[in-house]
């Protein structure tokens, strides 16, 4: 499957351009690398962002392309472990979410889905584990922040 380099407003709007799907994670740390990864994308890019934060006041506008759905995950309204009462831990409800979507969305041994995550190392290695081992998941497809040593694509 090719895509095409142009993305201008007519070539998006053509029903023969590609569109790619994207998931992309990100929490409280990386919400500055996000936003950079975001002004990179074309305008008609699809896909599913998760942003984890510590609480709501962290809850702001963020500038993706239309056809992204954002999701906050609010950690101080979200339990931990099932049967635990513990609260919610870094990291835990991006990999609730993103093994959730992945079930629904990562469906097709030919998929395309260009993944970046961007949130802190616990999930984000939790999330690898998860996309690779359960999905199918090429490890060269994630893309992780060098830092982590992950062996995915940079």
């Amino acid at each position: 499957m090719s895509i095409s380099a142009e993305h201008n407003d007519a070539a998006c709007r053509s029903s023969r351009h590609t569109r790619v799907q994207h998931l992309i994670t990100a929490d409280e740390t990386s919400l500055a690398e996000m936003d950079a990864l975001l002004s990179t994308l074309p305008i008609c890019s699809t896909g599913r962002i998760f942003v984890e934060v510590p609480d709501a006041s962290w809850i702001t506008a963020i500038a993706a392309p239309a056809r992204m759905t954002v999701t906050w995950l609010d950690r101080s309204r979200r339990g931990g472990a099932p049967g635990t009462g513990r609260a919610c831990a870094p990291g835990q409800a991006l990999v609730r979410a993103v093994t959730g979507w992945a079930g629904e969305m990562l469906c097709c041994d030919d998929d395309a889905t260009r993944i970046f995550l961007l949130g802190g190392y616990l999930g984000t290695a939790e999330i690898v584990e998860e996309l690779t081992n359960r999905h199918g998941v090429e490890a060269a497809a994630i893309h992780t922040p060098a830092r982590f040593g992950l062996e995915t694509a940079r």
